[in-house]
């Protein structure tokens, strides 16, 4: 838990807890502003590293009396959060008791934006957001009142859900008419004001570059004048993996090769094991038969388990295997990392997917269960399709991508026998991997997988 430090006048200051062995980490989000009344556990802050996010939970209960932190700051385990007033009253259904004006908002910070802030701004299409009222000021960074209160010199009163609400939509509540008692602005209001009526934003120039980058913005359009729309703002997960994803297709050249694997004879096993596991509570697919496939092709191409270095003029070889098996999950995808899968046997490792997969369905993993990989798995079986182009989880160089198997007609010299297949889909960065190295180690990995004797070589 959060580590509290308590002075006698009952203001405890909320610092970060354990989070291992990660230093200076950045804050993407603040989800707490000055006057807001917060319940223990309740997220004051979340933090983002190599790929993770993290959230950081309040140890105790109050108003929050002053904010430590910034969006964009670096933080460590013991740095100062917030200050809360663990005395002050109990938090009303729509939200804190009503503040005084000094504390009716959080302090604006001036410093620039974290990258994947940046990173977020400059790549971001236009949604219908942008249409909404923009009467008055602009919002502030944080989407917090600035304490003019619609125009009219009041302070903003809003609850914290509503508040945090209107960050996601960069609102700032200055503008939104308040129907609540005495003033208070309410989720409905929130709503009312981003669906209300939009105007048709002017034409852009269809060559227009955005934000330096070289590439023209979608024009934003007023989709409610075509039927009735409603905004929903995107999973948390969602919106930080996006940013990724696009620096990662935008700077890695992908191509994606595709091969079949006959593991006619591996799933025969495989359905054995599973029978046997099922009486001890675990399930064994054909994922952990992948994990331990891919280390071998990986230990006879090591090419595909490395990185660049930043310069561009050098791989990084890496002599341990650490695969990230992509997770779906209510929020989104998450990649957490199985470590030193060459170490490990098939049983094993089902036990372990098994496990982590439910951490991620929970959303109790942690920044250290999703680092430090050396290749991917992203495997859609489960759901269905023949082929797909899973982007490379930079700074990795590949990433496997495998569908649903399916019974075909072999022709074995005398005459077609059905066979199981599974497509196998490896995209990679064509800066480190031609077309050859890559149609080679998918072979190896495909004719390992047709005998499961040969995954204990």
């Amino acid at each position: 838990m959060t580590a509290p430090t308590a002075s006698a006048d009952s203001t405890t200051e909320v610092s970060v807890p354990d989070i291992g062995d990660f230093t200076d980490v950045p804050i993407i989000e603040l989800h707490v502003a000055v006057g807001d009344v917060i319940a223990v556990d309740d997220p004051l802050a979340t933090l983002e590293s190599d790929k993770a996010t993290m959230d950081v939970p309040s140890s105790h209960a109050g108003r929050v009396t002053e904010v430590l932190v910034a969006v964009g700051d670096t933080v460590s385990q013991g740095t100062p959060v917030v200050r809360l007033d663990a005395a002050d009253g109990e938090p009303t259904e729509d939200g804190p008791a009503e503040a005084p004006e000094s504390e009716s908002a959080a302090p604006v910070p001036k410093d620039a934006p974290a990258a994947a802030d940046a990173e977020v701004t400059a790549q971001e299409p236009p949604t219908e957001k942008a249409s909404a009222p923009a009467a008055g000021p602009a919002a502030s960074s944080n989407g917090a009142s600035n304490g003019s209160g619609n125009g009219s010199g009041l302070p903003v009163h809003a609850g914290p859900s509503v508040r945090k609400l209107a960050r996601e939509f960069e609102v700032d509540l200055d503008q939104v008419p308040a129907t609540g008692p005495k003033g208070r602005i309410t989720k409905s209001d929130l709503l009312a004001y981003v669906r209300g009526p939009a105007q048709a934003p002017a034409a852009a120039p269809a060559a227009a570059p955005s934000g330096g980058s070289g590439i023209p913005e979608v024009p934003a359009q007023d989709f409610s004048k075509f039927g009735p729309v409603e905004t929903q703002p995107l999973s948390r997960i969602t919106r930080i993996s996006g940013p990724f994803l696009h620096r990662s297709w935008l700077n890695v050249p992908h191509v994606t090769h595709n091969d079949d694997a006959d593991i006619t004879e591996t799933d025969r096993f495989r359905k054995e094991l599973d029978t046997q596991g099922k009486a001890e509570g675990y399930r064994v697919t054909l994922l952990a038969f992948l994990m331990k496939a891919s280390v071998s092709a990986l230990k006879a191409y090591p090419t595909l388990n490395s990185s660049l270095t930043p310069e561009k003029d050098a791989l990084i070889m890496k002599r341990y295997f650490h695969l990230g098996v992509a997770v779906d999950t209510p929020g989104g995808l998450v990649v957490p990392v199985i470590r030193d899968v060459d170490r490990k046997g098939i049983v094993e490792l089902s036990k372990e997917l098994g496990e982590v997969s439910a951490r991620a369905r929970d959303g109790k993993l942690t920044a250290d269960d999703m680092s430090g990989g050396t290749f991917t798995i992203s495997s859609l079986g489960g759901i269905g399709g023949t082929a797909f182009t899973p982007i490379v989880n930079a700074p990795e160089v590949a990433i496997l991508g495998v569908v649903r198997s399916r019974v075909a007609p072999v022709w074995d010299g005398e005459a077609f026998v059905p066979r199981t297949l599974l497509p196998l889909c490896l995209s990679y960065d064509h800066r480190v991997i031609d077309g050859a190295l890559a149609a080679r180690f998918t072979r190896h990995l495909a004719h390992t997988m047709g005998d499961e004797r040969r995954l204990l070589l």
